[in-house]
């Protein structure tokens, strides 16, 4: 296979451990400590990982077509009037949307990323390279992931171990 057909799984090596490290750290939280935040104001824990669950699922379901129907629903996880999610079903949605993002990956080659995602949302105009989008959830991942990291430990409980 020459570097030009080569999937893209291999140039994001590691987003897979920190994938682990961060269902690692929600799973055992009871729901307690997942309602805990960093300051009256912030997210919570739960919360958080909230969100980056559904971020994941808008931009590679919404946006980039990928995964199935399950990801439909994954998408509004984090919307105001959306149930509180347990640990089980959070470790489910990191699953669930790393599943959609690894497949993705697999298949996509170096000249994939090029490609560019066009529309209008808010009667705004947008223009997303899948690079910018891919790195864009790893940096939404790694940043959330870090406010997750940082309350637990607040709170005395096992933080992310990067």
């Amino acid at each position: 296979m020459t570097e030009n057909h080569a999937s893209l799984a291999h140039f994001y090596d590691g987003w897979d451990v920190y994938q682990q490290q961060l269902t690692g750290a929600i799973a055992p939280l009871s729901p307690d400590q997942l309602a805990l935040r960093a300051a009256p104001h912030l997210r919570s824990i739960g919360e958080i990982a909230t969100h980056i669950i559904a971020v994941r699922a808008r931009w590679f379901h919404s946006l980039m077509g990928e995964g199935g129907a399950d990801m439909s629903a994954i998408e509004v996880w984090d919307r105001k009037d959306a149930p509180v999610r347990s640990a089980a079903e959070l470790v489910h949605g990191f699953e669930a949307t790393w599943l959609v993002i690894q497949e993705a990956l697999a298949h996509w080659v170096p000249a994939d990323l090029e490609f560019i995602y066009r529309g209008t949302r808010g009667g705004e105009s947008y223009s997303f390279s899948r690079q910018w989008v891919i790195w864009h959830v790893i940096e939404h991942d790694l940043h959330h992931g870090g406010e997750i990291s940082f309350s637990l430990g607040m709170h005395d409980l096992a933080a992310i171990d990067i």
